[in-house]
């Protein structure tokens, strides 16, 4: 048998020509005890049974002396004791390209759409480093996501992190669709990490309409290992990279950072992590920066203007997970499932909601009219007891009158149906006739 036929048969039965390897000593459920091999921290490897009948990649996570141990991408099912382990050349890249457009597909950048094969040549890194602080833009341009109570009220800018918190149940798929469906960016990066299966093709046709134009979904769903979750969020900003280093402006919209920080609990605790608040154990909170810090306005190039979805269980704000996400973006979304009750969708808790940018994006008008807006609405928050009850006489507090007056309109301005689209111009001019 010549060189290139045996070279070939080894390459179509997923064995690597590496001329080192080792062997499975013992496994667990999410990892995999191995000797033989001196790897590094984060290479990825080959785990082949002994008859071929499986094979998996897999990722160095702790390293003993003379043992190593390895995080498989899939399950450990199938494997035994003495299977071998190759070193890869693969390494932690991705294939990315323009052909992935209109696409959806797993972490690995395989397409599960059933519309066949992608023609790419380009690789990124899964993962890299944040962009340079002295490097990034000055966020000094409004990005408009076309829903009036964020352009009004809770402004963004172009380069953006911003987070959506909420419990179960509330909306957030929808208002999702809705950011994506009619922000004017040019490329879309949608990362659905550790949510049901049934919810990816909802999302597609019931919250996108079925039109994946400029828009990549990068899925890695529930029942996927817990690695595949964790770097389904840094491939897909990888992806989200590649387009900004083109001078594109993207909008990243990851569903969610508590599933994304899950997995790493899963991980961290089979390693033996000690876990602190909720199980949790620290490399969870360590891994958020990680992967926000990446999104941003970089110079010279294009921006990256994120959402993240932060699911808060039982609506606690002070879940360690929302409470960190917090303290590293540039603003958060609060969804109220109060205002669900009154039919306010969406139902943005503008109260509890900021941008941190807002300032530095809007004009001198725009900014006296949102807070006009916000002054009178907490107004009426503050006395609704009082005017449900018919205790409020008018004439007592004139501020109050004139929230009274105006609570029509502000509520209809806090509502838009998921199918409807108002430009950032439009939204201004809205706010200052409730204002006037």
């Amino acid at each position: 048998m010549s060189l290139e036929r045996l070279k070939s048969k080894l390459k179509n039965d997923n064995i690597s020509l590496s001329n080192t390897f080792g062997v499975i000593t013992k496994i667990t459920a999410t990892t995999i005890q191995i000797t033989g091999l001196r790897p590094s921290i984060g290479d990825i490897v080959r785990i082949v049974a002994k008859d071929k009948s499986k094979s998996e990649i897999g990722m160095v996570t702790q390293i003993k002396t003379g043992e190593a141990y390895v995080s498989p991408f899939g399950f450990v099912e199938g494997f035994k004791i003495g299977d071998f382990v190759y070193g890869s050349d693969q390494g932690m890249n991705i294939p990315v390209g323009k052909a992935l457009l209109g696409r959806v597909v797993d972490p690995f950048m395989r397409p599960i759409d059933g519309k066949g094969a992608l023609d790419m040549s380009e690789f990124a890194p899964i993962m890299k480093s944040p962009i340079d602080a002295m490097k990034r833009g000055l966020i000094n341009e409004p990005f408009s996501v076309g829903i009036k109570s964020i352009d009004g009220l809770l402004t963004c800018g172009k380069g953006q992190k911003l987070g959506i918190f909420a419990g179960s149940g509330v909306g957030k798929s929808t208002l999702m669709g809705m950011i994506v469906k009619n922000t004017q960016a040019p490329i879309k990066v949608v990362a659905l990490i550790g949510e049901r299966g049934r919810e990816v093709p909802e999302f597609i046709e019931k919250n996108l309409g079925g039109d994946l134009s400029g828009t990549v979904i990068v899925v890695a769903t529930s029942d996927d290992s817990s690695l595949m979750r964790k770097y389904g969020a840094f491939c897909a900003m990888s992806v989200a990279e590649y387009f900004k280093e083109q001078g594109n402006d993207v909008l990243f919209i990851m569903d969610s950072v508590t599933r994304f920080a899950m997995a790493q609990r899963e991980i961290g605790l089979s390693l033996g992590e000690p876990p602190t608040s909720k199980g949790y154990p620290p490399s969870s909170l360590t891994l958020l920066p990680q992967l926000m810090e990446r999104a941003g306005k970089e110079e010279g190039k294009g921006s990256i203007t994120a959402f993240f979805t932060v699911l808060v269980e039982g609506d606690d704000m002070s879940d360690p997970i929302a409470d960190q996400s917090r303290s590293i973006l540039d603003g958060h979304i609060v969804l109220s499932r109060e205002l669900t009750d009154f039919g306010i969708y969406p139902p943005i808790n503008i109260q509890n909601s900021a941008s941190r940018v807002m300032g530095d994006v809007i004009t001198k008008e725009h900014r006296q009219n949102a807070m006009k807006f916000k002054r009178l609405y907490s107004l009426l928050k503050e006395n609704e007891v009082l005017l449900r009850i018919g205790a409020y006489q008018r004439g007592s507090d004139k501020e109050l009158d004139l929230a009274i007056s105006k609570k029509e309109y502000m509520e209809n301005f806090l509502k838009q149906d998921s199918d409807e689209a108002f430009e950032f111009e439009k939204t201004q001019e809205i706010l200052a006739q409730i204002n006037s």
